[in-house]
């Protein structure tokens, strides 16, 4: 890999939710995941795989933070905790403190989810593949189902309808079964402005896609996701 595919670690935010966030978020029982081989996508500081594969199930993560080593991934998830914690008074009226009920709250989630991934990624580094969008270093159809959360149409600022195409044609790729992602709208909390297009898209390729709510919204409006389910093509 060479080091232009990198991403400098200070423009990395290593910020990760917590697995119960994850199944609250993806609407998910783990009932309905065990069994499953899963890939989290891009993962960040989330403690969903460490968590999960302790409980059994079998859950793959990748990130373009993970060229960087753990402990300098640690050290600035720690950082952008303390960044994001001292900004948060600020922009507080744009979340909804239900599900955090205070700041010392979330913070507490945050740090409790970069401690489980940071602790997994040490004894377990082969769960935490780089990789830089929109290419994946896995084969077609290797997982049953694909999460992604906090980045497709979150950052609609920075990343164009190609790439969003382009990286979900392979996630698509390397998934047999279902891809879920979270959430529908942008940082400002704007639904994403090319969805429909995008629905239609996937849908002319043959895809099932659906809108489902989902039992959890931190920020304002973010309290959907997009599932899309590959379906058996007839012979």
């Amino acid at each position: 890999m060479n080091s232009g595919t990198k991403l400098d670690l200070e423009r990395i935010i290593f910020l990760g939710r917590t697995y119960e966030e994850y199944m609250a978020m993806f609407s998910f029982t783990e009932e309905e995941l065990n069994g499953k081989k899963i890939l989290d996508c891009p993962a960040g500081a989330c403690s969903f795989t460490a968590v999960a594969n302790k409980s059994g199930m079998d859950v793959t993560a990748c990130d373009i933070a993970y060229f960087h080593s753990e402990e300098d991934l640690k050290n600035k998830g720690l950082q952008d905790i303390d960044h994001a914690m001292e900004h948060m008074e600020k922009a507080k009226s744009n979340y909804k403190w239900e599900y955090f009920r205070t700041i010392d709250d979330l913070r507490h989630h945050r740090l409790q989810a970069l401690h489980d991934v940071s602790s997994d990624m040490k004894e377990f580094s082969e769960r935490y593949m780089p990789v830089t969008l929109p290419s994946l270093p896995f084969e077609e159809k290797a997982f049953d189902v694909l999460l992604s959360a906090h980045f497709l149409f979150t950052y609609a600022d920075r990343l164009d309808y190609d790439f969003h195409i382009n990286t979900l044609n392979e996630l698509l790729r390397v998934t047999k079964e279902e891809i879920r992602i979270f959430p529908l709208v942008d940082l400002e909390g704007k639904r994403y402005e090319h969805l429909e297009k995008i629905k239609h898209y996937l849908t002319e390729n043959g895809y099932t896609v659906e809108e489902i709510n989902v039992p959890y919204e931190f920020q304002k409006n973010a309290n959907s996701m997009l599932k899309i389910s590959k379906v058996p093509t007839s012979i």
